[in-house]
């Protein structure tokens, strides 16, 4: 793993502080510490700074410290991923030149509501992994432990 990768920015949006009591049957039963918990023994040597937010602003501030430190995002902006054009554009801000976002959803956009089905941040996201529960965030973190810089 690169010095960039040894803190990874776990960024989550609007109504993601409620996991383990919103719709269960879509997003799951666990909670965000528990989420940290899976990732921080997913790797032990990494700082994983998992932070969720309802106000966008915030959110945005967020991004911009990542492209500022050059450090990876794992990056589940909830609704904000179908309207957010400046969502959009601070991902971009990371992924250019050479930093890394990967898009997380833990269900599957696409098997749901059409409003859904379009991701603003998909085209200047690193990658987007979809529909595995918590286990998309693994997939995430396991790439940038590989590939970040």
């Amino acid at each position: 793993m690169s010095d960039s990768a040894s803190r990874i920015l776990v960024l989550n949006g609007p109504n993601l502080g409620r996991l383990g009591t919103r719709e269960p049957d879509v997003y799951g039963s666990g909670t965000l510490d528990d989420l940290r918990a899976v990732l921080e023994a997913d790797a032990p040597d990494a700082a994983i700074d998992l932070r969720q937010t309802d106000a966008e602003a915030e959110l945005l501030g967020w991004l911009h410290e990542a492209a500022d430190t050059g450090e990876p995002v794992i990056l589940n902006a909830g609704a904000w991923t179908h309207y957010s054009y400046a969502l959009r554009d601070a991902v971009s801000m990371v992924t250019k030149p050479g930093g890394t976002v990967i898009e997380v959803h833990l269900s599957n956009p696409h098997a749901r509501e059409e409003f859904r089905h379009t991701s603003v941040i998909s085209a200047v996201s690193t990658g987007v992994v979809a529909g595995f529960g918590f286990e998309s965030y693994r997939l995430a973190l396991a790439y940038i432990r590989r590939n970040a810089r």
